[in-house]
C-alpha cells in the first residue's frame, strides 16, 4: 500500500491527503462492496419470502383430507403464486387417503405432483418457478419437478427416502431445507 500522507510545506499533513485516510480502499473496491451488500440484502429478503410461502404451503396442507400426513405446496414464479396443492385423491374418488389397515393407497396424488398438473392445466409455465414444500419430494415427484422446469425447491422437513432429493441436486436443481419455526 502506498503512503497516502503527503507533507504541507508548512510540516501538517494536507486536507487532501487527510482525505484519502478516510478512503483507504481502490475504486474498484466500492463497486464490490456494494454487491456484497446487494446480495446480503437479496438473500435476507429471499430467507423471508422463503419463510412467508412455507408457512402458506403449510396452511394450505390443512386442507388435505389425508389422516397420517397433510402435504403442501406453492410454485411461484416471479413473486407470484401460480399454483397450489395438496396431498389427496383424484377427483371423482372419495376423500379418504388411507385403506382400512391405515396404509395410504396407491392413487393418492402427492402435493407437488397436485400443483404442477394444476399448472399443466393453464396458459402458465413452471419454467424458473421455485416449489415450496411441507416436506422433501418423493424421487417419483422430483423427476416431474425436473421435467417441469423448476429450478428451485424450498422444504420444510425431510421425507425419509433422500433419493429425490439427490436426484433434483444432480439435475442441478437448488434445493434448500428451511425448517418452519415451532
Amino acid at each position: 500500500m502506498r503512503n497516502l500522507a503527503v507533507p504541507c510545506p508548512d510540516g501538517g499533513i494536507g486536507r487532501r491527503a487527510r482525505l484519502k485516510l478516510v478512503f483507504l480502499w481502490s475504486a474498484g473496491s466500492i463497486p464490490a462492496l456494494g454487491t456484497r451488500i446487494f446480495k446480503q440484502m437479496t438473500d435476507l429478503k429471499t430467507e423471508k419470502y422463503d419463510a412467508a410461502y412455507l408457512r402458506m404451503a403449510a396452511e394450505w396442507s390443512k386442507l388435505s383430507h389425508c389422516k397420517r400426513r397433510q402435504v403442501g405446496a406453492l410454485i411461484v414464479k416471479g413473486r407470484s403464486i401460480i399454483s397450489d396443492g395438496y396431498n389427496g385423491t383424484p377427483s371423482g374418488f372419495e376423500n379418504f387417503c388411507e385403506d382400512e389397515e391405515g396404509y395410504t393407497k396407491w392413487y393418492v396424488l402427492h402435493a407437488e405432483a397436485n400443483a404442477i398438473l394444476k399448472v399443466a392445466s393453464t396458459t402458465q409455465s413452471c419454467e424458473g418457478a421455485t416449489l415450496y414444500l411441507t416436506m422433501s419430494p418423493c424421487r417419483e415427484c422430483s423427476k416431474l419437478i425436473h421435467q417441469a422446469g423448476i429450478r428451485r425447491v424450498v422444504y420444510a422437513s425431510e421425507y425419509k427416502d433422500p433419493s429425490g432429493l439427490d436426484f433434483l441436486r444432480k439435475a442441478g436443481v437448488a434445493v434448500v431445507l428451511a425448517p418452519l419455526p415451532g
